[in-house]
């Protein structure tokens, strides 16, 4: 360790911190040691925070959203049952889609996507989990905001084909989504320009 970098605690809570999505050595540094200088106020709170998210968060057993309890906030509205699933692959694209407001049904998360190349199968997402919510929720319409990648379409022909001929509409999200674009980049405008303007696939 280099003299002037802190204790061996500090230097693996900044390693830590550097392994984060979209942070490096760097942001990591500045952020263990703003967090060191303001510890009252904000690192104890955030320490007892993530402790307690560590402890009680967990996958909703319906839809697949973080929540901390076995059912999520949404699965449990009643004014979200409009009969609406929107299939997303990951909660963070469920997070950018509530973000957005544009949508007040309720959510499936696959947990990927199909990828003979990887070796992903329907049994290995949240697909069959799918097909049976729609059986049993009386939902009329499927929308499909999967990204606009080849393992998001070729993940959204599947569902559609899977429904073909149970007389569920299924939808897709249309303008506004890039090729190749992920939703958890995108604007809260865009988002809903695209789901506002879904089609029939």
């Amino acid at each position: 360790m280099s003299e002037g970098n802190g204790t061996g605690d500090i230097q693996a809570l900044i390693a830590q911190i550097a392994r984060l999505p979209g942070l490096g050595p760097r942001s990591a540094r500045r952020i263990v040691l703003h967090l060191i200088r303001k510890r009252a106020g904000q690192m104890a709170p955030l320490a007892a925070l993530m402790a307690e998210v560590a402890e009680n968060s967990r996958e909703c057993v319906s839809c697949g959203n973080i929540s901390d309890g076995d059912i999520c906030p949404i699965c449990t509205d009643p004014a979200r049952a409009t009969g609406e699933i929107c299939v997303v692959t990951d909660v963070a694209d469920l997070w950018a889609l509530e973000r957005g407001r544009a949508f007040g049904g309720r959510y499936h998360v696959l947990g990927g996507s199909l990828s003979a190349l990887d070796e992903i199968g329907p049994e290995d997402l949240r697909i069959p989990q799918l097909l049976e919510r729609i059986a049993q929720e009386g939902i009329s319409e499927v929308i499909l905001a999967l990204a606009a990648t080849v393992e998001g379409q070729t993940t959204a022909h599947y569902i559609a084909e899977a429904l073909a001929g149970t007389g569920v509409a299924v939808t897709g999200l249309a303008q506004g989504v890039p090729i190749g674009g992920e939703l958890d980049f995108l604007d809260d405008g865009t988002l809903t320009a695209a789901l506002r303007a879904r089609r029939r696939l």
